[in-house]
């Protein structure tokens, strides 16, 4: 089943250790625990099953997800995750996805901002379509902008969002690598670590700015190439700051489409 797959994916993307900065089986943040992520996991599952039989728009059933998640003072766990599993879900594969997405209403970009609005995701302020200004729903309507429309005018800043535009691409590169790496956790946290180290993640971005995330992804490529320790680099994050969430959320999509294809989690 799909919707089981998915779940799978959430739950083995947060236990697995090392990734640096993350919320993981060894450590927490203060108010964000392991014990949320896994929750939000098993409450998912029937916006998650919506997804596989089709029962409902892409925008819907992402705020049912979030609706459902939102319950606990970990507050939002997996916002970005479901953006990319949904689609992925409700499409079955890659390319029956992007098919799907481009066929996307105003009114699942309408849901769509209602969900966001129920998330403390970090956004850039002042921007015109920011979820915070009560007016960018308005201005979605008069500009009649699809789902698939506020993705690609969201792309620039968002790296999930840009996942919607380029057909996938970093999900497709990390379930490549998931099976290149072989089974088992291991090859979560170095498919992890290759794909921290190939993009600066946007989220440190919007928390720390453009200069953090490039450190982050510059020492990310010294511990893949064996020049410092993944350890020590993944308590420098978690000192810091700096949690390379939007990575974490494209991982679970990779996870997912990997298991899909045969990629085996216990070995």
């Amino acid at each position: 089943m799909r919707a089981e797959r998915a779940q799978l994916a959430m739950m083995l993307e947060v236990c697995a250790f090392p990734k640096p900065g993350n919320v993981d089986r060894c450590h927490d943040y203060d108010t964000t625990w392991l014990e949320h992520f896994l929750a939000s996991t098993i409450l998912a599952r029937p916006a998650l099953d919506r997804a596989e039989r089709g029962d409902g728009e892409i925008g819907s059933i992402i705020l049912d997800a979030v609706e459902r998640t939102n319950v606990h003072s970990g507050g939002n766990t997996h916002f970005g995750a479901f953006i990319l599993l949904v689609p992925l879900v409700m499409g079955g594969d890659i390319p029956s996805t992007d098919r799907l997405i481009r066929k996307t209403t105003v009114e699942d970009s309408v849901l769509f901002y209602e969900a966001f609005g129920k998330t403390k995701v970090r956004v850039i302020s002042g921007d015109e379509l920011d979820v915070n200004d009560p007016r960018a729903v308005d201005e979605i309507r008069q500009r009649r902008m699809t789902l698939f429309d506020v993705m690609l005018y969201s792309a620039k800043n968002d790296m999930v969002a840009r996942e919607w535009i380029n057909g996938f691409q970093m999900t497709r590169r990390g379930a490549d690598l998931l099976k290149s790496h072989g089974c088992g956790p291991d090859s979560i946290v170095k498919t992890f670590l290759d794909l921290l180290a190939t993009e600066p993640d946007t989220l440190i971005i919007k928390k720390h700015g453009k200069d953090a995330a490039w450190k982050v992804m510059q020492k990310a490529q010294d511990v893949r190439d064996g020049f410092r320790d993944l350890v020590t680099f993944d308590q420098e994050c978690i000192d810091a700051g700096f949690n390379p969430g939007s990575i974490a959320d494209i991982m679970i999509a990779s996870i997912y489409i990997a298991l899909g294809e045969g990629w085996v989690w216990d070995c």
